[in-house]
């Protein structure tokens, strides 16, 4: 008689077909989760009147200021083009100030104004909650975020390696 479950008591699927069964696949699993992630972000962003990457942003500018559009589009993976209009968005919000550096007129330098920095207490809620509705040890979550982290450097090493 054939086997009419898999383990955990799916049904089988036919050759090969099971590798493309969307609940196997890593990317949509990570896709998944940024999405359930994003939306509890979204009422403790909306709180400080910041989107999630204008966070990121305050979260660089807050470790340490005035640094340049392109140090924090290196550190935030985010282009100049996607970069600067939020930029753009948070200057007319008062919370940064961009200016030409002085040593060199080519570079803009971004600077957190006296609002933007003092956002950073009400900010310093934002991780306790996140870590509360994750419901893992600290152990937990420094292992996901340092797996994560190693994901993204070998993605990034196989993008090189990848024929086109």
């Amino acid at each position: 008689m054939p086997k009419t479950t898999a383990p955990g008591g799916r049904p089988p699927l036919a050759g090969g077909a099971d590798l493309l069964r969307l609940d196997k696949q890593l990317c949509f699993a990570l896709y998944a989760s940024s999405l359930a992630m994003t939306k509890v972000y979204k009422p403790l962003l909306d709180d400080l009147g910041l989107t999630y990457p204008q966070f990121l942003v305050m979260m660089a500018l807050w470790e340490h200021d005035h640094r340049s559009v392109g140090e924090l589009g290196d550190q935030l993976f985010l282009d100049s083009g996607t970069l600067t209009p939020l930029l753009k968005r948070m200057e007319s919000s008062g919370l940064v100030v961009r200016a030409r550096a002085k040593d060199d007129e080519r570079r803009v330098v971004v600077t957190l104004t006296p609002a933007g920095a003092a956002l950073r207490e009400k900010a310093e809620r934002v991780p306790v909650e996140i870590a509360r509705a994750v419901q893992a040890s600290a152990d937990e979550v420094i292992d996901l975020r340092e797996r994560l982290h190693g994901l993204r450097e070998r993605l990034a090493g196989a993008q090189h390696r990848s024929p086109r």
